[in-house]
């Protein structure tokens, strides 16, 4: 094992698959001359060469058709947005033409791409940059979405997206470019739609993905000091959905909190507590409990951000809930 900075997992992953397929390219504002907004393409220019690595002006709608036409035709483009939040200016090209052209075309055309790029807040950017969109593209059918929490899922799971041969959206943090952590040496990759345990328990499975599933560690800590134990579920893959984890590990500890950066309206957090009820309603001790922002844009002030955010003492008033303890 050695240890790597999220955005050095990030740039291995592509590099390694680069060299292995030529067909594969990265595209997108600042990723060469720069090496990346995040620095997550250090040195890629240096290697792969300006027809490989591309810098595009600053039009996430036209960059986006250019990869998804490469793409029908035979190349696997990655295309970096600086933020998810820049993606809705080229959701048009992502929503009707990536993810729907196999079966329009009655499957004449694959469309293996990537798009990835951080989403979520990373703190005072103010509501236009500190969206959560993972369910917003879970929506969509044809569209396969991923978000890694740590470097080695992130690398694996990466490696695994660009060989797909459907569009990924492969979602990020900007607050975990510079966490570390140990990554294998070797090859390996991780599958698409398998989630990880995280953390064994007995008492309460939280499920989480992401940056936010931190909050869940901490809270894990906490409580352990109190007796109770959590079972940590990180989903890696919101779509394909890993129902058969959680599933298994609710039948266990009999109580479900979920825990998601994201509004509490039709969410992947509502997804899963409709699944656990219709699959598991007599295993469950409590009521499910869902934890997400508050209903609101993002605000700009650190006070209200701290209160609009989940946090771990959050997790451990939803634990205690459904463990019906004070």
């Amino acid at each position: 094992m050695k240890t790597l900075q999220f955005r050095e997992a990030i740039q291995e992953a592509m590099s390694e698959e680069m060299r292995r397929d030529e067909s594969i390219y990265l595209m997108g504002e600042e990723v060469a001359e720069y090496n990346g907004a995040y620095k997550a393409s250090k040195g890629m220019l240096d290697e792969f060469g300006p027809e490989r690595v591309i810098d595009t002006p600053i039009s996430e709608l036209g960059f986006s058709g250019i990869g998804i036409g490469s793409a029908m035709t035979g190349n696997r483009p990655i295309i970096e947005f600086m933020t998810f939040n820049f993606s809705l200016v080229g959701i048009d090209q992502i929503i009707n033409n990536a993810a729907k052209i196999r079966q329009m075309s009655g499957g004449q055309f694959n469309c293996p791409i990537v798009f990835r790029g951080p989403t979520g807040s990373a703190g005072q950017l103010g509501a236009t940059h500190s969206q959560a969109f993972e369910s917003w593209f879970a929506n969509c059918p044809g569209l396969k979405v991923v978000v890694p929490s740590n470097p080695k899922d992130a690398k694996g799971l990466l490696k695994s997206a660009i060989r797909d041969n459907d569009p990924v959206i492969f979602m990020e943090s900007e607050q975990m470019y510079g966490d570390k952590g140990e990554v294998p040496e070797g090859e390996y990759t991780i599958p698409l739609g398998v989630a990880d345990i995280r953390r064994e328990g007995t008492d309460v499975t939280i499920v989480s993905f992401g940056k936010i599933i931190k909050e869940a560690d901490k809270a894990a800590d906490e409580l352990a000091k109190e007796g109770i134990s959590l079972e940590i579920i990180d989903l890696r893959t919101v779509k394909p959905l890993d129902y058969d984890m959680v599933l298994k590990s609710v039948k266990k500890t009999n109580r479900l909190v979920i825990l998601e950066e994201a509004w509490p309206f039709g969410n992947v957090a509502t997804e899963i507590t409709y699944y656990i009820q219709a699959n598991a309603f007599d295993y469950l001790d409590a009521p499910i409990a869902k934890i997400n922002t508050a209903d609101t844009p993002a605000p700009y002030s650190p006070v209200l951000l701290a209160e609009w955010l989940p946090n771990h003492e959050d997790v451990i008033r939803a634990v205690k809930k459904v463990m019906y303890k004070k």
